[in-house]
C-alpha cells in the first residue's frame, strides 16, 4: 500500500501558507505560552490537511490480478491470415496464469466482442466474419478495448494486425497510452502469398472533344506471372477487349479511342484473371467530360411521334430523340443532357424508377425538364403523386372544378403468393393513389383474391380516405389464384348503382381457368355502363386472356414487365374516370410579364383550341393562362433545374393557330433556352484524398460557400459528411460502395458544376506489404513489445494492479475536527494556571503602550 496524489500542483499552496503562518507566529505574543504553541500546531495541521485534500490523494491497495485483451484484425487485407491468427491465439492461451483474465475482440471498420473478459478455461471461439470488412480502424479498436478493461488493474492489449489502417490515425492516440497502466503488444500478421492481380490505375482525359482520340491508361499490379483478359466499356458498351500477359509487379497498358456526344462519358475497365484472390480490385471507373453544344433529349412514343426535333435549331443544339421505353436506366444516361422534353408521354411507359432518375438530374444537377400536353400527358398520363409531378410547376389534380360525374370504382387485386415482394407493395401503393384521387362521396370498393374472395372494402360511399388507404396497405400476399370470382363480384356490386361512370380495374400476375359464360357477364356489364381495365403484371400473367377481358369489357389492357409502372397505370385510369381533363373550347392565352416569353407575342397571341386542365403550384410562375384561369405555360425552379409545363400539345391539333403561326419554331427554341442550365465557368477542382474522401475547391477563391449534393447511378442520395476547410473549399467523405457517384456543386455566386467521380475500391484490396514500422511504433510508444512467441503475451506486467481508495474526504474530516478542538481550547480554556503572570504583564505593557500613543496624539493636536 502507498499514498499517491492526482493533483500535485495544489501542494504549492503550502509555500505561501507556511510563510504566512511563520510570520504570524513570530509577531504573536502567544508564542510565549504553552497553550499558544498547541493552538498554532492544531491550526497548521488542519490547514495542511485541507491543502492535501485539494491534491486528490488516494491509497493504492495492491492486487495480483491482471487482464490481457487480444484484439484481432479481421479486415479484408488480412482475410487469408484468419487460421494463422487463431493458431497463434490457441498457443498463447495455454500460457495463461491463474491471476490473468482474458478477453477476445475482433475489428475491421467496426469493433466486436468475441469473448468477454474471463478467468475461466480458454478455447479459441469460432468467430463469424465482420460485417464491414472493407476498412481498418486500429485506433478505434485500441480505444474501445482499453475502455472495456477495468481501470484499476494492470492491462495489456495484444494487437494482431498487418498494420494497414485505412481509417483514422492510431499514431495520434499513442501519447494517450504512453506511460500509463495500459501497454500494447503487437503481433504482425501477413497475408498468405496467394496469386492476385488488380487494376491500380485507370486514367482517362478529364475533358475531350467529339471525335478526338482519347488516351486510356491502365496500370495492373500482379503478384505472379499470369495471363488475363482486359475489357473496357464506354457508357456500358464494350469498346475494347484484349488479351494481356502480366508480369509480377506493375504492368502499364494504354489504348486510344474516340467518342461522340456531350456531357459525362463513363468508362469502365474490368480485368478477368483465372484463380484471382480478390475480384473486388479488378474493376475501376473513370469519367471524361465531353465538350460540345448543349444536348436536348426529346422523349416520344410509338403512338405519338414528336414534331419538336423538326422545329428546334440544330445549329445551336444537338437534339436526340428516344422512345419512352428506351429511356436510360442509370443517372449517367441523363446527365449528358441540358434539357429533357416529354412530348405527350404516358407515365406507365416510363416507370417510377426512371422518373426518380430524372428528378435527381433536375434537382441536383441543373438539367431542365419540360412536359408537353396531349391526351396521354399530365393527369391523363398517370403522373399523379409521381416524381415527375414533384418536379413540375403544376399539380395533376384539378381543384375548384364543378359538374364532375358521379362514379363508382372497384379495384380487384390478386393477392396470391406469386405477388409477394415488390409486386404487392407497388400494387397496394397504386390502389392507395387511386383512392386519393376520388372524392368522399364517390363509390369505391376494394376486393382481393387468391383462390377465394376477400372483400377488403365493400362497395359503398368512400367516406374516410385515410381509413380506406390503411386497409388497402395491410393486404398481404398468400394463396393460389382464381381470377374470375372477384371480377364477377365487382360486376354484381356495380350493376344496380345509379352512377354516370362505373369502372373495374383488375390487377394480376397469374393465370386461371374461366368458367363457362364469363363473356355474358362482361357483355351484360357493358349494357349497365360498366367498363373493365386489366393489368397483366410480369411474364407469367395470361396476357392473352387479360387482353380479351379488357376488350370485351370496354376498357384498356396494360402488359407490365416493370412493376414500378403499376402506380402510373392506376393513376391514369382513375384520372380518366374522375375528371374531364381536356378543355376544348378555343381561347386566347393571357400572358404574364415574363420578358423572355412576352417578347414572342408583341403582335398578339394566336388562338389555341384545347389544353389539359391542371392546378398551378403556389410558388410557380404562370406565364400564360386560359380563359378559365388554368395554367397553359407555367415554370419554376426545382432545386438547381428549371422546369416548364405546357398543357396544350405540339402537333397543332390542340395548339390550333399557334402551330400555324410564323413564330412557332421560335416559341419552342425559347422554351429550350429557358430550360438549359446557366452554367458559369467555375473552376472547381475535385481531388481524391483517400478511400471515399475528396476535396472540392473553387480555385478562383471567389465563392464564400459551396452547396454539394451527391447521388449514385441509381439516382439515390449518397450519405456523406462535409467539413469546411476554407472559403470555397470543402472536404467530403462519401459513404458509398466502389463505383460511380455524381457531385452537383453550386455556390453563392450562381455557379453550377456537375462531375462524375469514381469511388475506388478500398485500400484493403490493394497488394500492399504489412506496415511493420507502425506495429513496432505502437509497441515502443506504449511500453509494450513486438511479440515473437505466443507465450510472451502472458509475461509479467510492469504496472502493478491496485485498488484506488480516495482519502480526500478523510482529510477534510480531520481538518474539521482539528478546528473544532482549536475553538474549544480557545473558548473554554483547558490550560488553567499556565502562564497567568506573564499574560498580565503583557496586558499591562500593551495598555501602557496604548496610553502613550493617545498622549502623543493629543500633543500633536495642540500644536496645530
Amino acid at each position: 500500500m502507498d499514498i499517491r496524489i492526482d493533483e500535485p500542483l495544489w501542494l504549492l499552496l503550502l509555500l505561501p501558507i507556511a510563510i504566512y503562518m511563520a510570520y504570524t507566529w513570530k509577531s504573536s505574543a502567544m508564542r510565549f505560552l504553552s497553550k499558544g504553541t498547541i493552538l498554532f500546531a492544531l491550526r497548521c495541521t488542519a490547514i495542511a490537511a485541507l491543502v492535501f485534500a485539494l491534491a486528490a490523494p488516494y491509497l493504492t491497495l495492491r492486487a495480483n490480478e491482471e487482464q490481457i485483451l487480444f484484439v484481432v484484425d479481421r479486415s479484408m487485407s488480412i482475410a487469408g491470415a484468419k487460421d494463422a491468427a487463431d493458431d497463434w491465439l490457441a498457443k498463447s492461451f495455454i500460457e495463461r496464469k491463474e491471476n490473468q483474465s482474458v478477453g477476445l475482440y475482433s475489428f475491421a471498420e467496426t469493433f466486436r466482442t468475441d469473448m468477454q473478459l474471463t478467468n475461466a478455461a480458454l478455447t479459441v471461439p469460432v468467430v463469424e466474419e465482420m460485417e464491414n470488412k472493407d476498412a481498418t480502424d486500429i485506433g478505434k479498436a485500441i480505444d474501445l478495448a482499453a475502455a472495456i478493461a477495468k481501470e484499476q488493474l494492470a492491462t495489456r492489449i495484444v494487437l494482431l494486425s498487418d498494420g494497414l489502417e485505412t481509417l483514422g490515425s492510431v499514431e495520434e492516440l499513442l501519447p494517450k497510452y504512453s506511460g500509463g497502466r495500459v501497454t500494447i503488444d503487437t503481433v504482425l500478421l501477413e497475408r498468405p502469398g496467394t496469386a492476385d492481380a488488380s487494376i491500380s490505375i485507370f486514367d482517362t482525359p478529364r475533358t475531350a472533344y467529339e471525335g478526338e482520340k482519347q488516351l486510356l491508361q491502365v496500370e495492373v499490379e500482379s503478384s505472379t506471372q499470369t495471363a488475363g483478359e482486359l475489357f473496357i466499356y464506354q457508357n456500358d458498351q464494350e469498346i475494347i477487349r484484349e488479351n494481356v500477359l502480366l508480369e509480377p509487379g506493375k504492368n502499364a497498358l494504354s489504348f486510344r479511342t474516340s467518342a461522340t456526344g456531350s456531357g459525362l462519358l463513363k468508362y469502365e475497365a474490368k480485368l478477368v484473371v483465372p484463380d484471382d484472390s480478390f475480384l473486388e480490385n479488378n474493376r475501376m471507373l473513370s469519367i471524361t467530360m465531353m465538350e460540345q453544344s448543349p444536348h436536348v433529349l426529346v422523349v416520344q412514343t410509338e403512338r405519338s411521334a414528336s414534331i419538336l426535333p423538326q422545329l428546334l435549331d440544330k445549329s445551336t443544339m444537338t437534339v436526340d430523340v428516344v422512345d419512352a421505353q428506351q429511356l436510360p436506366e442509370t443517372l449517367s444516361g441523363y446527365l449528358g443532357y441540358g434539357a429533357i422534353i416529354f412530348d405527350n408521354v404516358p407515365g406507365h411507359i416510363v416507370g417510377e424508377h426512371k422518373m426518380t432518375l430524372i428528378e435527381q438530374a433536375v434537382k441536383n444537377f441543373g438539367t431542365g425538364f419540360m412536359m408537353v400536353g396531349g391526351d396521354e400527358s399530365f393527369g391523363l398520363g398517370g403522373y399523379f403523386k409521381s416524381p415527375i409531378e414533384r418536379l413540375l410547376p403544376v399539380e395533376m389534380e384539378v381543384t375548384g372544378k364543378e359538374q364532375l360525374p358521379s362514379l363508382g370504382l372497384v379495384i380487384v387485386l390478386d393477392r396470391s403468393g406469386s405477388m409477394s415482394g415488390s409486386k404487392i407493395v407497388l400494387a397496394r401503393e397504386a390502389a392507395a393513389r387511386s383512392v386519393e384521387l376520388l372524392r368522399g362521396d364517390d363509390t369505391f370498393g376494394f376486393t382481393a383474391f387468391d383462390d377465394q374472395i376477400w372483400e377488403v372494402i365493400p362497395v359503398d360511399k368512400l367516406g374516410d380516405k385515410k381509413e380506406a388507404i390503411e386497409q388497402i396497405l395491410s393486404v398481404p400476399a398468400a394463396g393460389g389464384t382464381n381470377i374470375f370470382p372477384g371480377v364477377q363480384k365487382a360486376y354484381e356490386d356495380l350493376t344496380d348503382l345509379k352512377l354516370q361512370r362505373k369502372h373495374i380495374i383488375l390487377l394480376t400476375d397469374g393465370q386461371s381457368d374461366m368458367p363457362p359464360g364469363y363473356e355474358e357477364v362482361l357483355e351484360e356489364g357493358k349494357k349497365n355502363n360498366i367498363t373493365l381495365t386489366t393489368v397483366a403484371i410480369g411474364t407469367d400473367a395470361d396476357w392473352t386472356l387479360l387482353e380479351e377481358l379488357a376488350e370485351t369489357g370496354g376498357g384498356r389492357f396494360y402488359d407490365v414487365i416493370d412493376e414500378s409502372t403499376v402506380p402510373a397505370i392506376l393513376t391514369r385510369e382513375t384520372s380518366m374516370l374522375t375528371r374531364t381533363y381536356i378543355e376544348d373550347n378555343p381561347f386566347y392565352m393571357t400572358m404574364a410579364n415574363v420578358p423572355e416569353w412576352t417578347s414572342l407575342f408583341r403582335e398578339g397571341v394566336p388562338q389555341i383550341n384545347a389544353y389539359i386542365a391542371t392546378t398551378a403550384k403556389s410558388t410557380a410562375t404562370i406565364v400564360g393562362e386560359s380563359h378559365k384561369e388554368d395554367p397553359v405555360i407555367a415554370e419554376w425552379m426545382y432545386g438547381l433545374g428549371r422546369t416548364v409545363a405546357f398543357t396544350s400539345d405540339s402537333t397543332g391539333k390542340w395548339t390550333g393557330d399557334l402551330a400555324r403561326w410564323d413564330g412557332y419554331a421560335n416559341f419552342w427554341n425559347t422554351a429550350v433556352a429557358r430550360l438549359l442550365p446557366a452554367y458559369e465557368d467555375v473552376p472547381y477542382v475535385i481531388t481524391h484524398e483517400r478511400g471515399g474522401t475528396y476535396t472540392v475547391t473553387d480555385s478562383s477563391r471567389k465563392a464564400a460557400f459551396l452547396d454539394i449534393a451527391i447521388v449514385d447511378e441509381a439516382g439515390q442520395d449518397v450519405p456523406f459528411t462535409s467539413e469546411p476547410l476554407a472559403p470555397g473549399k470543402v472536404r467530403v467523405t462519401v459513404d458509398a460502395k466502389p463505383g460511380l457517384v455524381f457531385f452537383g456543386v453550386s455556390d453563392d455566386r450562381g455557379g453550377l458544376f456537375e462531375a462524375g467521380v469514381s469511388v475506388p475500391y478500398s485500400d484493403e484490396y490493394k497488394p500492399i506489404a504489412p506496415n511493420a514500422a507502425l506495429m513496432t511504433k505502437i509497441a515502443e510508444r506504449t511500453g509494450g513489445k513486438v511479440l515473437e512467441q505466443p507465450a510472451e503475451a502472458f509475461r509479467p506486467q510492469l504496472f502493478q494492479s491496485g485498488e484506488k481508495k480516495p482519502i480526500a474526504e478523510w482529510l477534510i474530516l480531520a481538518a474539521m475536527i482539528l478546528f473544532f478542538i482549536d475553538i474549544t481550547l480557545r473558548r473554554f480554556g483547558m490550560f488553567k494556571g499556565f502562564g497567568t503572570k506573564r499574560v498580565r504583564e503583557v496586558v499591562v505593557e500593551e495598555s501602557s503602550t496604548a496610553q502613550d500613543s493617545i498622549s502623543e496624539l493629543l500633543k500633536a493636536k495642540k500644536r496645530r
